[in-house]
């Protein structure tokens, strides 16, 4: 059994719930453990096992110095989306997921540096100087664009990986990791295509509990890979230093050695001055 989570968690957020029998996809029917009053029950053994791989993809990834996008739009997503990932230091989206946020990023950045540059006018007071009215336009945009890049206003770059919450309702998020190569972790409940989903975790994506549940293992993992990040990160500075003392003693060694030389030199041409003199 993973030591990520264990059976009883999961039983007890209520992990185990799908959707009703008339509304499956029937490429989920390997993770489906029974039907009960009309409602999928998942197989939790599965789910906790698959929980386990998803969390070691997550932690090597960060610890490779990666980065993963939390995407959650779903109204009881929201808030654990946005408080999970500031306690792991990643990025996130709760709101709308804006259509080219991987696939036309330039453009997205360039409305996250519009975002940056109203921000510092803000801080510096610049808005004091305005009419009323324009500084309150001002303030109104700059809480409209936080609303929906906030999340991931810091993100330089295309994420390693995303972490969707019910990927048939974040439909255009998937289709565009796919599109660029960004590998998908995501919560799948009995209504969704795993095929579709590189790490697929079967469970309920409705319950909160079980949302929170999913989404605090995988911050988690996010937490234990920085760790390993950091401490690679001392090991190559130790191997580093280690290398510059072996390289300053090798410059070291043929010095004293052309001084040993000179040494000799000058001893063996000693005797024949000596000669030279008496004669």
């Amino acid at each position: 059994m993973p030591d990520t989570v264990n059976i009883k968690e999961l039983l007890e957020a209520g992990a185990h719930f799908g959707h009703q029998t008339s509304r499956w996809h029937p490429r989920m029917k390997k993770y489906i453990f029974t039907k009960r009053n009309g409602i999928h029950i998942i197989d939790l053994e599965q789910t906790a096992d698959m929980l386990d791989k998803a969390c070691e993809f997550i932690k090597q990834t960060v610890a490779d110095g990666g980065k993963i996008l939390f995407v959650g739009t779903k109204k009881q997503a929201q808030s654990i989306v946005e408080e999970e990932t500031k306690r792991c230091g990643m990025y996130y989206i709760n709101q709308r997921w804006i259509g080219g946020v991987l696939t036309n990023f330039t453009t997205i950045q360039s409305r996250i540096d519009h975002l940056v540059r109203l921000e510092d006018q803000q801080a510096r007071g610049d808005f004091a100087r305005l009419p009323k009215k324009e500084a309150m336009k001002l303030n109104k945009e700059i809480e409209r664009l936080n609303k929906h890049l906030g999340g991931f206003k810091e993100m330089t770059s295309l994420p390693d990986a995303l972490f969707i919450i019910d990927p048939s309702k974040e439909v255009i998020a998937l289709a565009e990791a796919q599109r660029v190569g960004i590998p998908v972790v995501a919560i799948v409940d009995t209504n969704c295509n795993p095929d579709s989903i590189d790490y697929p975790i079967p469970a309920n994506d409705d319950a909160i509990r079980a949302i929170k549940l999913m989404t605090s293992k995988i911050a988690d993992a996010v937490i234990e890979g920085r760790a390993g990040e950091i401490a690679t990160t001392a090991e190559e500075m130790a191997e580093e230093k280690e290398i510059e003392k072996e390289e300053a003693t090798v410059a070291v060694v043929p010095r004293e050695a052309e001084t040993t030389e000179a040494t000799e030199a000058t001893e063996a041409t000693q005797p024949v001055t000596e000669i030279a003199e008496d004669k």
